[in-house]
């Protein structure tokens, strides 16, 4: 469906409906797949490694999916792959499922918001940002770098970025001398681009080098088709949400992650 929302919906969560939030899910899961996923009655199983929380968590598929054994048999299902069960809790969960894992002492974590423009208005290209279609060996490593991906889970990102099977932008940002100064990745599916793991160089934040990567990105999106676009930022991260509403983008609805106790 599309995502051709007014603004004044995408900036209420409460205001949109469950097959809005379904398509923004499918997308993300799409655009950043699992390496494995196990269906179960309305839910879906991924794994990866333990590589990334969205990559290796339990997620709602549907709004009226019941949680009634999930748990269980997700516990069973990741402890055997010598993995932490984790629950990611979207408005397509139902309350029960937040409500037994809390009973069951998983924790309250990361929570984070779903972002979307009605258009992109903001588009505009950028001399310094340069966008591939396939990612290269120096992509696939600045990328994971600036994200601080570990080196020893270099293999897996990388695996898990040529899985995409969607219409991709691999963008590098750069100053006037030809040195890297971030990294970005837009996913087209149905009409509309993710973006993700937007990156800038720490030392040069503030200066907006950020808001030129996205609009860059932005910009691809309208040249290959797209109406809209979408995004994922932790809800601490206040200075991306800033950036991200000035260029358009709205709160469409929230999420967060439960994470099983500690054992002592």
């Amino acid at each position: 469906m599309s995502l051709a929302m007014p603004m004044a919906i995408a900036a209420q969560s409460t205001s949109v409906g469950p097959e809005t939030i379904r398509a923004l899910e499918e997308r993300a899961f799409n655009a950043w797949p699992a390496r494995q996923s196990v269906l179960h009655g309305g839910w879906v199983f991924r794994l990866s490694g333990g590589f990334t929380k969205r990559a290796n968590s339990v997620n709602a598929l549907a709004s009226n999916a019941s949680f009634s054994g999930v748990r269980a048999a997700a516990e069973a299902l990741y402890i055997r792959h010598g993995l932490p069960p984790v629950f990611r809790i979207s408005p397509l969960a139902p309350a029960a499922a937040d409500q037994e894992l809390a009973k069951a002492g998983y924790t309250y974590f990361d929570p984070s918001l779903v972002m979307a423009t009605a258009g992109l208005d903001a588009a505009q290209a950028h001399a310094c940002v340069k966008i591939e279609t396939t990612p290269t060996a120096a992509w696939l490593d600045g990328f994971a770098a600036a994200n601080g991906v570990a080196a020893q889970n270099h293999a897996v990102h990388h695996s898990m970025v040529h899985a995409i099977a969607l219409p991709c932008a691999f963008a590098t940002l750069h100053d006037g001398a030809g040195r890297t100064m971030g990294f970005g990745l837009a996913v087209l599916e149905r009409g509309a681009i993710g973006l993700y793991d937007i990156v800038v160089d720490p030392a040069l934040r503030g200066q907006g080098h950020g808001s030129g990567l996205v609009r860059a990105l932005l910009q691809w999106g309208r040249d290959v088709g797209a109406g809209s676009a979408y995004l994922q930022v932790r809800a601490v991260n206040g200075v991306a949400q800033r950036l991200y509403a000035g260029l358009g983008f709205g709160e469409v609805y929230q999420y967060h992650y439960r994470i099983p106790p500690v054992k002592g």
